[in-house]
């Protein structure tokens, strides 16, 4: 790598803003530091939740309109420059360039079209007399200030998730981007800050010190995160200090249940589409498949001639189906679980390093599992798909329902009767039917158990950002 790596900034109150400390950055592709990013501590913190806290006294009264308008113009802002958007999103994760600009862009601008549309339709019950001679009705208002905390995996859309819903419903945010991938929400920010007044966007950087920081402040007033389950408990457990709300969207270990009358062909293509996209670094991944005594060796089949199909590799790679993991800790992480496999496990295809430097992994097939595997009850967040074979459709949904997790499910039959049974009876938020993965802004996505809870997307995401207020007027002279 030539040059100086640069020094990144964080985004308060409207402009950047340099913190004490700094961290390395490190590109998944090359392993090379390619920037310094802030390490913010309870100083940045406290600045950039004064900041929001002081919009949130003009931003609040903003009218619906006002807010939709502004939404709609960083939509534009973002089409336009949706080529730069995607080159920091692959210097943040290695992610290929043509495959992020098709698929997360354009989900991207759906998501703050929708939520700027969305701001303008909250409902509430009709005003009526519940008392005689008293007049009632509900309010929807902004919760105030919310912190959140996004991820790797996916830093531009997890953040837009987050942020487009709050500022929809007229609330400030503090947004901390994952520690290794800030680039692409502080471009972001400078995006949002043309059309929002300062302190309404704010982003501090930093490593889980600086999380804590940020849960643990008094002033926020709600709590979203998207990460793992301890980080979420984590959450959960600083903010009860304060009784703040808390919106978690933790970890997943997707169930995908192919009956015997399923196409093993058809199934193991969209399936190996599902489990490798980003890598499996997805928490609704199609990487735990449970398939029928008949189909399951026919599937298995076509499921490894899939896997050595697709191929791992750097941005500029247009025949890549995924890029690299995105830091060497999760790399080790994936790597140990299929290191640590049993005897009884069969290794099909990859579970290997893909390349010679960077943090590839090739796509890889286990199969021969038991429930009890480490494998199968933890999330991998890798490209790995296992394989068990069960003997019922009562088996099935046991196997499927016999994890912590409680995100996303699928169901692979033609029988449509066994389908609506077998959606019904899976315990996750999501249940797709012959097909994983698809996601629409107008339909909600969020998990059970350690899940977690709160929904991302529609209208249930965008209320999670509102509060309600009952208001009582006595028609009697005082």
């Amino acid at each position: 790598m030539s040059g100086e790596p640069r020094t990144l900034h964080n985004f308060i109150n409207g402009a950047p803003a340099a913190a004490e400390e700094t961290g390395d950055l490190i590109d998944p592709v090359t392993e090379e530091v390619f920037a310094r990013a802030p390490l913010s501590g309870a100083h940045e913190v406290d600045t950039a939740v004064r900041a929001a806290a002081g919009a949130f006294e003009r931003w609040r009264d903003t009218t619906p309109a006002e807010r939709q308008l502004a939404l709609f113009r960083i939509a534009e802002d973002v089409e336009r420059r949706a080529a730069e958007i995607v080159a920091a999103e692959s210097e943040n994760t290695g992610k290929p360039l043509g495959l992020t600009l098709d698929e997360e862009i354009p989900m991207a601008l759906d998501a703050i079209r929708f939520f700027a549309g969305a701001a303008r339709t909250l409902e509430g019950r009709s005003a009526g007399e519940y008392m005689a001679g008293h007049t009632s009705w509900v309010r929807r208002e902004p919760v105030g200030v919310c912190a959140q905390v996004t991820p790797w995996n996916y830093p531009l859309l997890m953040a837009v998730w987050k942020w487009a819903p709050a500022i929809a419903a007229g609330n400030t945010v503090v947004l901390k981007p994952s520690d290794t991938t800030p680039v692409s929400t502080l471009l972001t920010a400078e995006i949002l800050a043309e059309h929002l007044p300062p302190g309404v966007f704010n982003v501090v950087c930093g490593d889980r010190g600086t999380g804590r920081a940020l849960v643990a402040h008094p002033g926020p007033q709600m709590v979203s995160i998207t990460g793992s389950v301890r980080a979420g408990k984590e959450v959960a457990a600083a903010a009860a200090a304060h009784l703040k709300r808390t919106h978690l969207e933790l970890g997943g270990k997707a169930p995908v249940i192919v009956f015997d009358d399923a196409d093993p062909a058809a199934a193991a293509a969209a399936i190996a589409e599902a489990g490798y996209f980003n890598a499996g670094q997805d928490c609704t991944a199609a990487t735990r498949v449970l398939a029928g005594p008949r189909v399951h060796d026919a599937f298995l089949d076509a499921l490894v001639g899939q896997a050595k199909n697709v191929r791992t590799g750097p941005p500029g790679d247009d025949g890549a189906a995924y890029g690299p993991l995105n830091n060497v800790a999760q790399f080790g992480r994936v790597a140990g679980f299929v290191d640590r496999l049993p005897g009884h496990a069969d290794v099909l295809a990859g579970g290997r390093r893909a390349r010679d430097r960077g943090y590839f992994y090739e796509p890889t097939v286990v199969g021969g599992l038991r429930q009890d595997d480490e494998i199968v009850q933890n999330e991998v967040f890798g490209p790995v798909i296992t394989v068990q074979r069960f003997d019922s459709e009562d088996r099935a949904v046991e196997w499927a329902n016999g994890v912590e997790y409680g995100l996303a499910s699928s169901v692979w039959t033609t029988d449509h009767a066994r389908a609506l049974r077998v959606s019904r009876r899976l315990d996750f938020g999501c249940v797709w039917i012959n097909c994983h993965i698809p996601l629409v802004a107008e339909m909600p996505h969020g998990g059970f158990k350690s899940s977690g809870h709160g929904k991302d997307l529609s209208m249930y995401g965008f209320e999670d950002y509102t509060r309600v207020k009952h208001v009582m007027s006595n028609h009697e002279e005082a």
